[in-house]
């Protein structure tokens, strides 16, 4: 069977002598061969019957609309979007309808955490966050920023998010927490109008098992060797850190801990207590932390009028020897809190201590240590300074602690 072939206007002659204009050729396998009065005619019909033929070749149809072509390409665009699903365009559109509103403002998404970061800063300067807190917020929304460029906030969805939190595998912990840091800066965006809709809500959230007995300590011989090497390290100026630290539990983060904070007058030998004040406590409470005996005579040996609490260059110098004594985060204060627990046999005491509710010391302190560790522990006394013993005689060592020395 012929197939269509292209079509072509000729003059043609009828028997009453007047000329006609005939579209002559195939269209589709059927011969075509139509008159008209004038060449015009001829021609327009020619131009139709190639746009059908065209149409048919590309499965085109020709349908009446009030559409305008925007919008039928907009049409072809979505059903072509649609082909592998099973439901129609309709059922798309009818949920579009009821679940998304359109924010007030297109905010782009580097403005929008600018002016976040400012209003974090600003409640920062009211120290109404901590420091290392406001430099998290500003990490991780750097990180959202550089993956989502040139988006707006109302762009992001929580499928995306939840791909982003995922990015490098993080722990459950590290996850929980990030995704901390964007609720509350979506909160934000919601609050002024950027989104309509918070994507947080829709964004898993691990839940974590807690364990019991899981804070990493220091044995009794290696918290001995290390305050007898800080004794003879730079001539003790090291002595003040740890042993506030080990044997009264401050916390020991340089710069943001406890300790970097912690003035020379708010330890009192005489009264035997260290004063914690809300400004210095990491929890915003203030607290009362007894002196032991060996934590009075250390810090007699090596008074806070003469040596620092804490050394210049504190992060960079202790590097040094932090794996020679397993200084991870938080191990001092660790130790202190187990050695404590098991000495006194007393949870409430020791979160009074620590500045740690009950349930996180019954979760991670309890029954980590024994009391003759603990006995030993607290019974590490500094070596500066040497006492001549005779048997029978009472001896003073550093302000109202005594020992009989038996016959």
């Amino acid at each position: 069977m012929k197939q269509a072939t292209k079509l072509a206007v000729a003059p043609f002659e009828n028997r009453n002598g007047s000329t006609s204009f005939r579209v002559i050729g195939w269209l589709h396998g059927e011969r075509v061969r139509m008159n008209f009065k004038t060449r015009e005619e001829a021609s327009a019909e020619k131009a139709a019957l190639e746009i059908q033929s065209l149409q048919a070749t590309h499965g085109m149809r020709s349908v009446p609309t009030t559409l305008s072509i925007e919008q039928v390409r907009d049409a072809e665009v979505a059903y072509r979007r649609l082909a592998e699903n099973s439901r129609p365009l309709s059922f798309y559109l009818d949920f579009a309808l009821a679940n998304y509103r359109e924010p007030e403002k297109q905010k782009p998404l580097g403005d929008a955490i600018a002016d976040y970061v400012a209003a974090k800063e600003r409640e920062f300067e009211q120290d109404q966050i901590s420091e290392p807190q406001f430099d998290r917020i500003g990490w991780e929304l750097k990180r959202l920023a550089v993956y989502f460029k040139r988006k707006t906030v109302a762009e992001i969805t929580a499928s995306a998010l939840v791909t982003f939190l995922e990015v490098g595998q993080p722990g459950m912990k590290t996850y929980n927490n990030r995704r901390g840091i964007l609720s509350t800066f979506f909160k934000f965006s919601f609050q002024r109008g950027w989104i309509a809709e918070n994507p947080i809500p829709k964004v898993p959230h691990f839940r974590i098992r807690r364990r019991r007995g899981v804070a990493q300590t220091l044995s009794v011989a290696q918290a001995r060797a290390l305050m007898e090497h800080f004794e003879k390290f730079e001539e003790g100026r090291w002595v003040p850190y740890f042993a506030l630290c080990l044997f009264a539990g401050i916390r020991p983060c340089v710069p943001y801990g406890e300790i970097s904070k912690l003035k020379p007058d708010a330890v009192n030998l005489e009264t035997g207590i260290i004063h914690i004040s809300a400004e210095v406590s990491k929890v915003r409470e203030p607290r009362k932390v007894t002196i032991q005996p060996n934590l009075a005579a250390w810090l007699r040996a090596y008074p806070l009028t003469k040596f620092p609490i804490v050394v210049r260059d504190f992060k960079k110098r202790r590097e040094k020897f932090r794996d020679q004594f397993h200084l991870t985060h938080d191990v001092l204060r660790h130790t202190f809190i187990s050695m404590f627990v098991a000495k006194f046999r007393s949870i409430g005491e020791a979160a009074i201590q620590a500045g740690n509710s009950e349930s996180i010391i019954r979760r991670h302190y309890l029954d980590l240590k024994s009391i003759a560790d603990a006995d030993e522990f607290f019974g590490i006394m500094p070596q500066r300074e040497h006492f001549a013993v005779a048997k029978g005689d009472i001896v003073e060592l550093p302000r109202d602690v005594e020992i009989r020395v038996a016959v």
